[in-house]
This record gives C-alpha cells, sequence and structure tokens, in this order.
C-alpha cells in the first residue's frame, strides 16, 4: 500500500488564498448579466456570426488562478470566468506543440505524427500540410483571421509558417521560448538567434517590448482598424508564463513579500498576463465587437513547478499524463451564452473547439472528417450533456520504455512498458511512465526548488507501470484500483488498441545544422528548399547521422561579431 507524507502547510490556509478585489478598468466593461441588452433581444440563432478571441496562454498551472484560490491576483480573468461559463471538466495536453496542434487541427497527436515530445528549432518538421486548419476554415467562412503570440508547430520551410496556414497576419514567435524583451532563444550552448516575426519577416525593430503588453497592444491595433460588423478569429497564444521568469518590475513589486523568488516572479508574469486580457477586453468594448463576441480562455499544459507554477491539488506536472499535467483552466465569456454565470462539469477537450468554433462561424465541417473533436457549445451555452465520454491523452511509442512493463502485465492486450493515458467516462488509465508523479503545494519556501519537505510524496509503487483512477470520485489520483478493477483496465486496454490501430507514424527527424540562425541573418527562421523539404517529408534523414557539423573555434566568435551586426542595423531601422 501507498505511502504519504505530508509536513509543511495547512489545507485550510491553502484553500483560503484571497486575491484582490479591485475595479476593473472602467464601469460596466463586462456588463452585469441583469441589465445586458444582448440577454433580451438575443434570437434562439445568432443573427451574424460572432467575433472569436481565442487565448490560450503558456504554462499556467491548474492553481494559478484567484478562482481556483491562488494567492496571485487574477481580477480579469476571475471577472470573465464569472459571468460566464467556467470549465472545470476541461482538458488539454502535458506540453506545448501537442496541445497548439490539436486545438489547430481537432485531431488527436497520433492522427497527425505529432505523438512524441515538441517540435524542435532545427528540427526539419511541422504541423502537416494536409490537415485543414482551424483558421482556413474560419477563412472559408467569411472571418478575417490574424494570430498574435507564440506558434511552436514548425517553420523549416515557408509553407510552415502561420500566414501559410489560414492567419491573415501574425506577429509572435515560431519558437517554444523566447527572452520577453529581447527575444533570442538558444537551442543549446552557441545556437542563439532572434524570434520575433512580423508577417513572414523578422521583426527587429520591436525588440526592448515586453512580449505580454506588446501582443495586447497588437490585438487592440487589430481591432481599431477592422470593421465589427464583419467577423474575426484573433488567436492570442501568450508566451506568458513560460520560463525565463521575466516581468517588468511594477508586477513584481505587488508581490515584494512573497518569499519564494520563482514563485514572485512566476506571480507577477500572471497577473501582467491578466491585465493584458483585461486591455484586450476593453478593446473589444471600446471598437463594438463585445456584444457579438466569443471569448474563450485555455491553458496549453499544466504548471512547471519547478518555475513557479502551481497545479496543486492535482498530481502531477507540466510533461506528465498526471491531472496537474493535462487539466487545463478554461472557460468562456459571451454575451451569447443562454445560462451565464455558472461552473460546467461538461467533459470538454481542446480538440473540441475546432468543430465548436467553426460551427459557431456557420462554417463547413463536411469536408474535414475524421475530426477527434465535437461541437460542445451546446454544453457550455445551454448546460446540454457533452457529446464527449472519453479522451485520448496521447499513445507514444518512442517515449522511454517503462523498466517493469510487458504484454504480459498489460494482460496480453496490450504493452504496459508503452507511455499511454485514456480516460473513458469516469475511468482514467496510464501505462508507461506517466512522469513526475508528486503532489507540490504552492512553493511559497524561500529557498525553492530545494523544499521538499513542503509536498507530499508517493513512496513505493516505482515498480509499476499500469494505474487505474475513477477520476470523478478521486479527481487527485490518490487510489489506484487496478489491481481492484482489473475489468475497467481490460475495456481502456482494448480503447488503447483500437486508437493504436488508427495512429500514423510519428513525425521526429533528426535536427539538421543548416536551422543554425548564424545561416539566416542571426534569426531562427524558415532554411530548408523545397528538394529537401520532399527529401525528407519521404523519410530521409540527412541529420546528426549523415551531416554531423563540425566544430569550428571560431564559431562563438563569428556568432558574436553578426548579433552585435544585426543590433546596431536594427537601431538605425
Amino acid at each position: 500500500m501507498a505511502v504519504y507524507a505530508l509536513t509543511g502547510f495547512s489545507l485550510v490556509s491553502l484553500l483560503s488564498f484571497g486575491y484582490l478585489s479591485w475595479d476593473w478598468m472602467k464601469p460596466s466593461l463586462v456588463a452585469d448579466v441583469a441589465t445586458d441588452p444582448m440577454e433580451k433581444s438575443l434570437p434562439p440563432a445568432f443573427t451574424r456570426p460572432p467575433h472569436i478571441i481565442f487565448i490560450l496562454t503558456d504554462d499556467q498551472g491548474y492553481h494559478d488562478v484567484g478562482y481556483h484560490g491562488s494567492d496571485i491576483q487574477t481580477p480579469t480573468l476571475d471577472r470573465l470566468a464569472a459571468e460566464g461559463v467556467k470549465l472545470e471538466n476541461y482538458y488539454i495536453q502535458p506540453i506545448c506543440t501537442p496541445s497548439r496542434s490539436q486545438l489547430i487541427t481537432g485531431r488527436y497527436q497520433i492522427h497527425t505524427g505529432l505523438q512524441h515530445s515538441i517540435i524542435r528549432p532545427r528540427q526539419p518538421n511541422c504541423l502537416p500540410l494536409d490537415q485543414v486548419t482551424l483558421p482556413q476554415k474560419l477563412q472559408e467562412a467569411g472571418y478575417s483571421t490574424h494570430m498574435v503570440g507564440k506558434w511552436h508547430l514548425g517553420f523549416y520551410k515557408k509553407e510552415c509558417l502561420p500566414t501559410r496556414r489560414g492567419f491573415d497576419t501574425f506577429l509572435g514567435s515560431l519558437t517554444g521560448n523566447v527572452d520577453y524583451y529581447t527575444y533570442d532563444n538558444c537551442d543549446g550552448p552557441g545556437v542563439c538567434g532572434y524570434d520575433l516575426h512580423e508577417g513572414e519577416d523578422v521583426a527587429w525593430d520591436q525588440s526592448g517590448k515586453y512580449s505580454t503588453l506588446l501582443y495586447a497592444q497588437r490585438v487592440s491595433k487589430i481591432l481599431a482598424s477592422h470593421s465589427p460588423k464583419e467577423p474575426i478569429f484573433i488567436y492570442v497564444a501568450f508566451q506568458a508564463v513560460h520560463t525565463p521568469l521575466q516581468s517588468p518590475k511594477e508586477y513584481i513589486y505587488r508581490y515584494r513579500s512573497m518569499g519564494n523568488v520563482a514563485r514572485r516572479k512566476y506571480a507577477a508574469m500572471v497577473t501582467c498576463m491578466d491585465e493584458a486580457v483585461k486591455n484586450i477586453t476593453w478593446a473589444l468594448k471600446k471598437y463594438g465587437y463585445y456584444d457579438n463576441s466569443v471569448i474563450v480562455f485555455s491553458t496549453d499544459n499544466g504548471g512547471q513547478t519547478f518555475s513557479g507554477g502551481s497545479n496543486w491539488p492535482l498530481r502531477g506536472r507540466k510533461g506528465t499524463y498526471w491531472e496537474g499535467g493535462v487539466r487545463g483552466i478554461g472557460f468562456v465569456h459571451s454575451p451569447l451564452i443562454k445560462r451565464k454565470r455558472r461552473t460546467s462539469w461538461a467533459l470538454v477537450h481542446i480538440t473540441d473547439w475546432y468543430p465548436t468554433l467553426v460551427s459557431l462561424a456557420r462554417g463547413n465541417l463536411s469536408n474535414v472528417p475524421g475530426l477527434d473533436g465535437y461541437n460542445v457549445w451546446p454544453a457550455i451555452s445551454e448546460g446540454k450533456e457533452s457529446p464527449r465520454t472519453e479522451i485520448l491523452h496521447n499513445i507514444d511509442p518512442l517515449y522511454n520504455h517503462a523498466k517493469y512493463g510487458s504484454l504480459e502485465d498489460g494482460f496480453g492486450i496490450w504493452n504496459t512498458a508503452v507511455q499511454a493515458s485514456i480516460r473513458v467516462g469516469e475511468w482514467k488509465l496510464l501505462t508507461g511512465d506517466p512522469g513526475y508523479s508528486d503532489w507540490i503545494p504552492p512553493q511559497t519556501l524561500t529557498n525553492f526548488p530545494g523544499s521538499w519537505w513542503n509536498l507530499e510524496r508517493l513512496t513505493d509503487g516505482l515498480r509499476k507501470s499500469m494505474w487505474l483512477f475513477n477520476i470523478t470520485a478521486d479527481p487527485y489520483e490518490r487510489y489506484d484500483l487496478s489491481d481492484q478493477r482489473p475489468d475497467v483496465v481490460r475495456t481502456l486496454l482494448m480503447r488503447l488498441v483500437h486508437y493504436n490501430r488508427t495512429a500514423i507514424p510519428v513525425r521526429y527527424p533528426a535536427e539538421n545544422p543548416r536551422a543554425h540562425p548564424d545561416f539566416n541573418g542571426g534569426a531562427w527562421g524558415p532554411w530548408a528548399s523545397e528538394d529537401d523539404a520532399e527529401e525528407w517529408e519521404g523519410g530521409g534523414e540527412p541529420l546528426k547521422s549523415r551531416n554531423k557539423k563540425k566544430k569550428c573555434k571560431i564559431c562563438k566568435l563569428r556568432s558574436f561579431f553578426r548579433k552585435l551586426n544585426t543590433r546596431l542595423m536594427s537601431n538605425r531601422i
């Protein structure tokens, strides 16, 4: 039997954290339900397609929003969620690229070949070009489409860029993480480059501007230049609150009493992002979009507990298939919702936004068969039952196999050494190595991450390769029922087999040295020719195995002078 040890915190104190209740910038910024004119005049069907604003945050933990009892101030998110519909049975993926790919395609990772890890900057890989994306479907429906923020779906050739995948405009980064001010990203020692792009060009002139504020300003500019009479889709993929932990000083000052430095910086970044959302919402009001708008808020994966994030009281963290890695913060705010001010426990997954938003836009889904997502708008707006009954969290055949897993342990049905996770109804099954499994309360001690006495740790079960939980009754995954309910285990293993039969081969090519920013003017960007692309997409590996980069003593010096020259040139522009 598992043994647990919990010290160093009070559950009551954690759940009783408050947050400030300050004036939300302008009176009636979000209209009260009782006086909202749209509430009374809205017909059974929308009179015209709604404006859609999809806000995605990066690495924000489940606990890191005010209405989940956090010590972090998020008054904007709290109010938007309170006056809309909170999604408390909402699932995402455990890391960046998978969540973004499933949002954009409406398909599980196993159906796009992106079931392993993330797309790395030097890989000749991107979201498969045969996939019809969400913004492309919205363009077909007459929408103007814009993206602001982090792409992280590949860029090795121009056809992979956001402006070639359905967005009319793009301002943001192509890689997974950049400096919030300089927009530099290093993919290993000496492999550094600038990553902020305007359309398909490098946006050198924007260096020095804090990304969260820059992105919110761009959204306001887009709204100011567009007509509210024409439908618009804006995908706002904030870099916040991914590392590096950087924030304007005025936000850090608010948390000066917070002893843990990482948590303090992280909290400041969350609050800054919250104010950015406030400014976006105010722009929707100011320019006449709000009354016919739908705002969707979602995190992309669980919080990284080593970088100030918290998923408490859920188990695990970013990069794991425990609930702390895959259960997200989500809500919908809109005057068009029929039943507002409530919490929904309808099962929703990030793939569901594709058919839901295309349906709201009156788009055509008949030419995109095989979607894994469902239209969940009736469940959100009217409180109806969700059409979704199960979620394939993932099957990753390349991830390190569990040492103690076997086909025998999987009743001859499934090799439990393979990393996989699925939820069917109230049951969740995990096989292989699901990732770091502790329960970690909010990091409040000064010497984090060394504060290991402030967590609750599982002290046995290290030889396991399969777990079963009743997630409805046990959302914190404390009671493994795999031994007591072999019948349920067998059923879920058969579902994994079913899904695995539909999986396409994994797309995870080796890195190519030609992607180095030094060969692209000091910036990350497309680098492959059409001939190269055809070879790699055909399964070739002209990379580490065939074309290793030779080390050079003057490489670092050459890189330094190129970057210096680039900075001097950018200052002249």
